[in-house]
């Protein structure tokens, strides 16, 4: 009796998809081994702000609260990166005086009468992206992001952008079911309004954003014993 040369149509149809996801493993390992672009710092270590003057943020996000939430955390992971911040409640009350009083008519301020007024050596700029609790149908959380930019106020130029995220949602378990995982959504959106969980993911944001020695992050200030040290940030 003759053996049948058919092929099984089952292996057939299954060899394409197997080499399909063993392409597709190779891509995601070469891209994860791949490392980020390094920030230019030649501006930054040229500059040498010892000084930093931060304005009110700009809020692009529905939450009213996010300017001063996040203003109010800024100073700390500046502070303890070396730097001398100016006092953030004298610079908004400063602007006030002066006739300015939302965050988009600080930021249009020419970055001379900034120098003049203030006397830093830096001013810098965030952009809040996202701040609030939100709720989806198996999931909420308390989101914020933000943007930055420090510019040199005596040469006008940019000296480091960067951008953070933070959320209450960051290692939390997700076991339990559909059931509970409704539950989860429900119980946390609560809390998180009640209790204004926001701020705090705020101050991580903050830290995440201007605290230095992070990759492509701030670098040291003059304060800092790590000054000029931070040869990884500088490469």
């Amino acid at each position: 009796m003759k053996r049948s040369t058919m092929r099984n149509p089952i292996l057939k149809a299954r060899l394409p998809w197997a080499a399909l996801a063993a392409t597709a493993a190779a891509l995601l390992a070469t891209g994860c081994a791949a490392p980020g672009p390094s920030y230019d710092y030649s501006a930054f270590r040229q500059s040498r702000p010892a000084s930093i003057l931060v304005l009110p943020p700009l809020n692009s996000s529905p939450d009213v609260g996010a300017t001063y939430s996040m203003l109010s955390q800024v100073t700390l992971p500046l502070a303890e990166s070396g730097y001398y911040v100016l006092p953030v409640s004298l610079v908004d009350e400063t602007f006030h005086q002066n006739g300015l009083h939302n965050p988009a008519e600080m930021h249009d301020v020419k970055l001379q009468k900034l120098r003049e007024i203030f006397g830093a050596d830096a001013a810098l700029y965030i952009d809040i992206k996202q701040y609030g609790t939100t709720y989806a149908v198996f999931a909420s959380e308390s989101r914020v992001t933000a943007e930055a930019r420090l510019i040199d106020l005596r040469s006008e130029q940019l000296l480091w952008q960067g951008s953070a995220t933070a959320s209450s949602a960051e290692g939390r378990n997700s076991s339990g079911g559909l059931v509970g995982l409704l539950l989860q959504a429900v119980v946390s959106q609560i809390v998180e309004s009640v209790t204004n969980q926001s701020h705090p993911v705020a101050g991580i944001t903050s830290n995440r954003l201007l605290a230095a020695g992070r990759p492509n992050g701030m670098l040291y200030g003059p304060r800092s014993p790590n000054y000029q040290k931070d040869g990884n940030a500088q490469q």
